[in-house]
């Protein structure tokens, strides 16, 4: 039986670690690790929530970051051990188990690259994601829900905590709306690059001559706003409206006034959440929703005064930037890192790993 030799793949999986490494900086990582708990141990540290919230939060992604470069060095060490057990004892199971160890580094190893290129002042945030169909009918409502779906499935796949705040059901197929928190690090940084128009083509279910119909979707998504940076909104600025939360097709799923809508008037922005069983609980998180909408408003302002001092020209983020095309041939393409995939129910299902990654590159080189 023949030996196995990964030494080329574990030679480039420790090259690309190392980088990942000089980026992330483990003995500075521990330094801060070190001040946060010392901070987080201090007898009067919840005399003031909001601060000991934000050290507490700062401090467990610290710890989870630096736990994950000790553990992933420990398993390549380990990783070319078990080759060479396999080797010496000519044991096909360990061979089979050292190449899928080796992948599922690979994957991690990965996953670490992409989250050291997210430095932006908000990727490490959780994240609101907002649903709006488009033009194109029970197409574009249907397409909507198709979409929720499939980002709730990529969360799912990831462990990422879910919470649906709030859906607007079509009359007909799909839905109008639909705003939902993915609570987890980092997704803000990651799932950023997926907002923007996205466009299907496929050939009609709701279309009795079965014709070819394109559809459209917004994805809107901003960082979900902290406590400690919360924006002021004074009472005035804001319209409040309740009303009961209903299922498909008007179904009453509560029967008291629970549901909120909050209208911010200065800007038309409205937010809405029936979630919750309690009037209280919906407006504090249609509240938590809007101040993260105004806060990504303001981010963008500021972003956009800098583009216009530095002179740049450039299209703005946020464009139409996919299609998902089932007829006449079956592709999901990135119009904008040209990134595509030809398995249009693969991705449905939540794989969008690759067009996550690609994205994220491709903005680091069109920001740099």
């Amino acid at each position: 039986m023949s030996d196995l030799d990964l030494a080329t793949e574990i030679k480039t999986l420790r090259q690309l670690f190392g980088t990942i490494k000089e980026v992330i900086d483990p003995v500075s990582l521990q330094s801060e690790v070190d001040s946060l708990r010392e901070q987080a141990s201090a007898g009067n540290l919840w005399d003031d929530p909001e601060r000991a919230s934000k050290i507490t939060s700062s401090l467990s992604r610290s710890q989870d970051k630096l736990d994950m470069i000790v553990s992933v060095e420990a398993r390549i060490n380990d990783l070319e051990v078990l080759v060479e057990m396999a080797n010496d004892a000519s044991d096909t199971q360990t061979k089979t188990e050292a190449k899928k160890e080796l992948a599922d580094l690979e994957k991690l190893v990965g996953e670490l690259e992409i989250q050291t290129l997210l430095s932006g002042e908000y990727d490490s945030r959780a994240a609101v994601i907002t649903i709006r169909s488009g033009a194109g009918g029970d197409d574009a409502t249907d397409f909507a829900e198709m979409l929720m779906r499939m980002y709730i499935r990529y969360c799912e796949q990831k462990k990422y905590p879910v919470q649906v705040l709030d859906i607007s059901h079509a009359e007909g197929a799909g839905i109008k709306s639909a705003t939902f928190e993915v609570d987890a690090p980092y997704a803000y940084g990651s799932l950023s690059v997926e907002a923007g128009t996205h466009r299907l083509v496929r050939m009609s279910p709701f279309n009795a001559a079965g014709k070819r119909q394109t559809s459209f979707a917004a994805v809107e998504i901003v960082p979900l706003v902290e406590q400690t940076e919360a924006i002021d909104i004074p009472e005035a600025d804001i319209r409040v409206d309740v009303f009961r939360s209903s299922g498909p097709g008007g179904q009453s799923v509560n029967t008291t006034d629970s549901a909120v809508r909050i209208t911010h008037l200065p800007t038309g922005t409205v937010v809405s959440c029936q979630n919750e069983k309690s009037q209280i609980q919906n407006k504090q998180a249609a509240m938590r929703v809007l101040q993260s909408r105004l806060l990504e408003v303001r981010r963008r302002e500021e972003e956009a005064t800098k583009k216009q001092l530095a002179g740049d020209v450039k299209a703005s983020w946020g464009e139409q930037m996919r299609s998902y095309v089932l007829a006449p041939y079956q592709m999901v393409k990135d119009l904008r890192t040209e990134y595509e995939e030809n398995n249009p129910q693969s991705v449905f299902d939540g794989g969008l790993d690759g067009f996550i990654a690609a994205g994220i590159r491709w903005r680091m080189r069109s920001h740099a």
